[in-house]
């Protein structure tokens, strides 16, 4: 047996004889009349439809999210992702990404400096490595081996907001602005299989070498093709400090819905994180869908909201909250 099976095998033997063992009776499978996509904030509504025609021109639900997101790295509009994203306070665009599928195979990157496709870098990672992560130099050799090409991500209108935040240099992220942009996509398919994708440029103006939940798999995505799955948005920091994604799809797991699921999450960021100097700036907030297509988002703050695609729908979901 490899070292990664004995691994896997002992962790899962751990995690059935532990409170969070499988106890999938608790989710009846109902009628569901898929596929479903929901993705994050505004510009998941347009993300949807390329993940949609993706999925329904019979590319599958890892090409299918995977070029959703991409249309929002493409974007230099879109300031939080890709091409274009708001820059670190060294004026340097990093990008993070993770992707993620069925069987649960994952690829990310983390750190990646002109190369404006994170989520496509992250998928062969996936596919043609032996690892789950690259991050930095590393991520960016990899990426130009595999045919990429290198840009300067900094925009004129990016690296203008990038001056004049100099000007006072005072981190105070804008809530559900400027750093809480991150695209999270999550589909379930006709056959109710899981594909998940995550990319973000991070907090804007951090310190250069910071990484945030989105390229981490239990923090900014997770998904268990028996259960369901999930993803963050928001303050990288206080996703990682609960494995956020991770926390949602097992609460799933012992029968809660999307939205209990997602509410307990928050609850939990909301205790941890109350006397911190961070609360003042700090917005969290979850997607989450099961193995019957049911979906919910939460957030910590007012704000927060998700795009759903479906047969019968497009349209914008503004998701409950905790607080104003």
């Amino acid at each position: 047996m490899s070292r990664r099976k004995f691994i896997k095998n002992t962790v899962l033997g751990s995690v059935a004889s532990s409170s969070f063992g499988f106890s999938l009776k608790n989710l009846k499978l109902k009628n569901f009349s898929g596929p479903r996509i929901i993705s994050t904030w505004n510009h998941g509504f347009e993300a949807n439809k390329v993940a949609w025609n993706n999925l329904k021109s019979g590319k599958g639900g890892l090409t299918a999210v995977e070029y959703g997101v991409r249309l929002s790295e493409d974007d230099p509009n879109e300031m939080s992702v890709g091409l274009g994203g708001l820059p670190d306070r060294t004026g340097r665009v990093t990008l993070d990404a993770c992707i993620m599928d069925n069987n649960n195979d994952c690829g990310s990157v983390s750190f990646l400096q002109n190369i404006k496709n994170p989520i496509s870098v992250a998928r062969l990672v996936m596919e043609k490595t032996p690892h789950v992560m690259l991050t930095g130099k590393g991520a960016y050799d990899f990426a130009i081996e595999q045919g990429f090409k290198s840009q300067n991500l900094l925009t004129n209108k990016s690296k203008k907001a990038w001056e004049n935040w100099k000007k006072t240099s005072d981190y105070k992220p804008v809530i559900n602005i400027e750093n809480h942009d991150t695209i999270s996509m999550l589909l379930i398919d006709e056959n109710r299989d899981l594909f998940g994708a995550c990319t973000t440029s991070g907090a804007a103006w951090k310190l250069h070498g910071r990484v945030g939940d989105s390229p981490i798999i239990g923090a900014g995505l997770f998904l268990d093709n028996d259960v369901g799955a999930a993803a963050a948005t928001g303050l990288g920091e206080a996703v990682i400090r609960t494995a956020g994604s991770a926390m949602v799809v097992e609460i799933m797991r012992q029968g809660a819905s999307p939205l209990e699921a997602c509410k307990e999450v928050v609850n939990r960021i909301s205790k941890i994180h109350k006397n911190r100097s961070e609360w003042e700036y700090l917005q969290v907030g979850f997607i989450a869908i099961n193995k019957n297509g049911e979906h919910a988002g939460y957030s910590l703050k007012k704000g927060f909201n998700y795009a759903l695609h479906d047969s019968k729908n497009q349209m914008m979901i503004d998701a409950k909250y905790e607080t104003e």
